[in-house]
């Protein structure tokens, strides 16, 4: 939190689980509710809320309260060691998974290219789909449920609809098929596409990590203070402390500070 004056307070807070700009839009009105809140902007692309409020009771507990309760994950800011920590493939079990148990529904289509009959059992099928619908989609089920109780839409609630759709009428063509007919299924229609989503939020969140990473070490080479030409002499003081109308001093090879 960074104290503005005695009156005003601006909080910036981490946010996950934001896809497109609709989640922008939903945490924006969600901040925007909660009581003495003057402005809120949220960036998707640094995933994090800057909130200017009044300081008459609202804590930066309220705020993210508001910002679970519209569907998000609130998260706490950490250092930049901390953040090195992670490595490459972080994040990449559940897209593996599905990638595991997706592959097989698909060796059918590439059977029928080679002439070949690679169908699968329908039971096979239901095993092999089921999971990655439900295990590894919860949380598309879960942001949808967040969206249709906030009145508006996602890509996760197109996505749970979409597969889910596909995944019910397999299982019903599945029942009600004829004693040795074998139905076309459409549960790998409904894997695949899970995990091509997963996959795509997975590069995505990779592509977005590596841009912050690089932001941030380019803040890292800003100078903290600058030497400040007062009535006192030349002194070294913090760069925040700098206003429009001071008379600095930068030495050869420094670094021109920046606020």
């Amino acid at each position: 939190m960074t104290q503005i004056n005695s009156e005003r307070s601006t909080y910036t807070i981490g946010i996950g689980g934001m896809t497109c700009a609709s989640c922008v839009s939903r945490v924006e009105k969600a901040l925007l509710k909660v009581p003495s809140v003057e402005s809120g902007s949220v960036n998707l692309a640094t995933e994090m809320a800057c909130i200017e409020v009044t300081s008459d009771g609202t804590t930066e507990a309220l705020l993210r309260r508001a910002i679970r309760d519209a569907g998000y994950e609130p998260r706490i800011q950490q250092g930049h060691s901390e953040q090195k920590k992670e490595t490459t493939w972080s994040g990449f079990a559940p897209v593996a998974m599905g990638l595991l148990l997706s592959a097989p529904l698909m060796m059918p289509m590439l059977g029928e290219s080679l002439g070949q009959h690679w169908m699968l059992p329908a039971w096979v099928q239901f095993a092999l789909a089921t999971p990655v619908q439900f295990v590894l989609g919860a949380h598309f089920y879960k942001s949808a449920w967040h969206a249709l109780k906030a009145l508006t839409g996602n890509m996760e609630l197109l996505v749970a609809l979409g597969t889910t759709a596909g995944w019910a009428l397999s299982v019903w063509l599945w029942i009600h098929a004829q004693e040795g007919h074998a139905p076309h299924l459409y549960f790998e229609g409904s894997a695949v596409v899970i995990t091509l989503v997963m996959l795509g939020k997975w590069l995505e969140g990779r592509a977005k990590k590596q841009t912050t990473e690089a932001i941030s070490a380019l803040h890292a080479l800003r100078p903290d203070v600058v030497h400040w030409v007062g009535e006192e002499g030349q002194i070294d003081v913090p760069v925040d402390e700098i206003r429009v109308g001071d008379h600095i001093v930068v030495n050869p090879g420094e670094r021109y500070p920046r606020w």
